[in-house]
């Protein structure tokens, strides 16, 4: 697999607290990675240093270097807005707008200057299909966003990331407040999506990191423990603190 995401020393500090020590990763394209381990190990910490949304948090300093695609993204010549669009997120709790299901979908095309009525109709259309929600929203686009199911509205969200054509998409733990039969559906369109995109996931569900990545990365106390395949590392992991985390003896 080749390594689009090679993160290099970093280390991330809110205020004196040290978040993230010294970790060194490489996440391949195309491909879903799952960060897992125990509340407040650092997997959601460094999910949000991907698109820099860290930088929105006073007192956050952060050391080392973020590549994507070779390109440092803490440089001083990186656009963040530019690098939202490539790096999409969708995060726990669907978290529509209080707007209609297309002018969701519209929204971040239009703030990056599409206007065609007939280009955005096909984006909105395009969207929701690799959303797997065309079928269930087509007739309805004048609705509001929020009359839809929390399932549906987390698939809406994540339309609504693929809108803007990013590159990766960030996934913070989105399945963790959906019933079982959307917790699958979600599974299943990121198992679609990683044709195109290179997925990154945070989830608590160690049931669903192993059905579904294909490459698992076990934090602890703000370290990288263990990253490798995702079915070695449930079969035969090689850190004794992976192994005891997975067997349930803590976390």
């Amino acid at each position: 697999m080749q390594t689009l995401i090679d993160i290099k020393d970093l280390n991330l500090y809110y205020g004196t607290y040290h978040a993230l020590k010294n970790v060194n990763l490489e996440i391949p394209e195309k491909a879903i990675t799952a960060f897992i381990g125990p509340s407040g190990c650092g997997k959601s910490t460094l999910l949000r240093t991907l698109n820099r949304m860290n930088d929105m948090i006073a007192g956050s300093k952060i050391e080392g270097k973020v590549e994507i695609a070779g390109t440092d993204i803490y440089g001083k010549e990186v656009d963040v807005e530019t690098l939202r669009k490539k790096v999409g997120m969708v995060f726990q709790q669907p978290n529509p707008f209080p707007k209609s299901i297309y002018d969701n979908i519209a929204y971040g095309p239009r703030l990056h200057g599409v206007r065609s009525k007939k280009r955005l109709d096909e984006i909105v259309e395009h969207s929701l299909r690799k959303a797997v929600l065309w079928d269930e929203v087509k007739d309805y686009l004048k609705r509001s966003a929020f009359s839809l199911s929390g399932g549906q509205q987390q698939r809406l969200c994540i339309a609504r990331a693929l809108a803007v054509n990013p590159d990766i998409l960030l996934m913070d733990e989105s399945t963790s407040a959906l019933d079982p039969i959307s917790t699958l559906k979600i599974e299943e369109l990121a198992q679609e999506l990683k044709a195109q995109y290179t997925i990154v996931m945070v989830t608590h569900n160690m049931h669903q990191a192993a059905r579904v990545s294909d490459r698992t990365v076990f934090f602890l106390n703000g370290e990288v423990v263990e990253a490798t395949e995702t079915e070695k590392l449930f079969s035969n992991p090689s850190d004794q603190r992976t192994e005891d985390y997975i067997t349930g003896r803590f976390g």
